[in-house]
């Protein structure tokens, strides 16, 4: 009798935590929505009271009008050459770095891994002008030097924490073994902790193409040549462009959204499995 109770009181709290786990998720999913129909319609559609959910009819030109005002197509290249430099970088240099602190052993670690974490304190723009002084010393002002090597120069401390964090999960007797069979520390890091990293790479890889794919502040201050531009900066160019026509701005950031949008649910799966595993031993 009791445990039959127990049963139905469980039931009911399933019940009443998926409830509110639907209805947030339909409140998150509002915005995106009203981005989508206001895509496919004209301002007079977009602004009539009481609103309607469904474009009538639907104005699928918006996107080919949209994209093709100004040279979408050639910010989208100009990005995804950022983000390539950019990942690649990031996952290389973090997880080197996050193997020495998680597996070697040498003088002062604790403390050098303290300072990085420090630095996750400094605000962005703190650091923003004595960094522009820098590249613009060496002339790599409108370039996308500045934008892409400092990934490869260690890849942020908050994706060295969390592959650290990662990795400390991963059994040391695994190291053991390969070091009695001759394996070189790189070795270890290369055929051993990497392919088992797969979750955690898959995080930080993410985090990182969808931090560039949204940075507008570092093309803002280091892309000068229209040229040169990121989607970021070319969607806030283009609103300027077209402050009235709200059926071609919401084309623009549908569009320009979707890439984030696929990436997410192609990788969800390996994406919650290495935040959920992350950070399980300190």
């Amino acid at each position: 009798m009791v445990i039959e109770k127990n049963r139905k009181s469980f039931s009911y709290m399933r019940i009443f935590i998926y409830f509110f786990l639907i209805l947030g998720s339909f409140m998150m999913m509002v915005p995106f929505i009203w981005l989508i129909r206001s895509s496919l319609m004209t301002n007079a559609q977009i602004f009539v009271f009481p609103p309607e959910w469904i474009p009538n009819p639907f104005q699928w030109s918006n996107y080919s009008e949209a994209l093709t005002i100004v040279p979408f197509y050639r910010y989208f290249l100009n990005t995804m050459k950022i983000e390539v430099f950019t990942v690649i970088g990031v996952l290389l240099t973090s997880s080197l770095a996050a193997f020495s602190f998680a597996r070697l052993k040498w003088p002062g670690k604790n403390i050098v891994f303290a300072l990085l974490l420090s630095t996750l304190m400094l605000p962005y723009a703190v650091t923003l002008i004595p960094t522009f002084i820098f590249w613009k010393s060496i002339g790599m002002i409108n370039t996308i030097v500045p934008l892409t090597v400092p990934a490869w120069l260690g890849g942020g401390a908050f994706n060295i924490f969390l592959l650290r964090q990662f990795f400390l999960t991963i059994p040391r007797e695994l190291d053991e073994a390969a070091y009695m069979d001759g394996a070189t520390p790189f070795t270890v890091y290369w055929k051993i902790i990497l392919p088992l990293s797969k979750p955690a790479l898959i995080v930080v890889g993410i985090f990182t193409f969808i931090n560039v794919w949204n940075d507008f502040l570092g093309p803002l201050v280091y892309l000068g040549d229209n040229d040169s531009y990121t989607l970021a900066l070319a969607l806030a160019s283009f609103k300027g462009m077209m402050n009235a026509q709200w059926g071609y701005l919401m084309a623009a950031s549908a569009a320009i959204t979707f890439p984030i949008v696929v990436l997410f649910f192609l990788a969800q799966k390996s994406f919650i499995q290495g935040i959920t595993l992350t950070g399980l031993k300190g």
